[in-house]
């Protein structure tokens, strides 16, 4: 069956949810150490948090690209993540989603989260039919994930390295073994009805935490 275009796929536990960024060593080195990040990291920002392994992998080279060779799996709050998601505005206008730009315009930059949805990626990187979450915190939002809903942070670095060696050996079966288990999870409209890219059945996808923690 093919996937549905537009989804959000994570780890799970009862309480939080996983997600990715990449940083330089400076920032991702020691907010691994303290369990949250470091003076160097800019509030004032907006950051971008992906729930989709592979997604991040592509945005960050594998761990390769300049200030982004440590790649981090935080555990947020499922409270705060969903939060951000009922607060958030979509990235760009849609026609029949919002009543005219200028609503658009106002509730995006009211809003203290936004939402892209970004072609997924495959173990080669290549873009995929189905959609993968971007999800952008600024202000509030960003306060509040910095402050209030990291549960843990989490290096996996190795674990990207050690993914691409096996794609770059052509043994993807071994290689989709490492990956972290990103299963379909319906949640009805109400959480995403004001982010939907276009007509379309979204739903809100994690799977058992049992994924990168079981295997590293």
């Amino acid at each position: 069956m093919s996937e549905p275009k537009h989804q959000i796929r994570a780890l799970y536990t009862a309480a939080t949810v996983t997600v990715y960024q990449a940083y330089a060593p400076e920032i991702g080195l020691p907010a691994v150490q303290d369990g949250r990040f470091p003076a160097a990291w800019k509030r004032e920002r907006m950051t971008w948090i992906k729930p989709s392994f592979l997604w991040m992998m592509y945005r960050c080279g594998w761990a390769s690209k300049e200030d982004q060779e440590t790649v981090l799996a935080i555990e947020i709050t499922r409270e705060g993540f969903e939060w951000a998601l009922r607060n958030a505005c979509l990235a760009h206008y849609e026609h029949g989603l919002h009543p005219d730009r200028a609503t658009w315009r106002r509730r995006l930059k009211q809003a203290p989260a936004r939402v892209q949805w970004d072609p997924e990626r495959g173990l080669h990187l290549q873009p995929l039919p189905h959609r993968s979450l971007q999800l952008g915190l600024t202000g509030e939002a960003a306060e509040r994930y910095a402050e209030e809903w990291i549960v843990s942070i989490n290096d996996v670095t190795a674990l990207a390295h050690a993914i691409h060696a096996q794609v770059k050996d052509g043994a993807l079966d071994a290689a989709r073994q490492l990956l972290p288990a990103e299963l379909p999870y319906p949640s009805g409209d109400t959480l995403l009805a004001h982010l939907r890219g276009q007509p379309a059945t979204i739903q809100y996808a994690m799977a058992s935490v049992s994924g990168y923690r079981a295997r590293g």
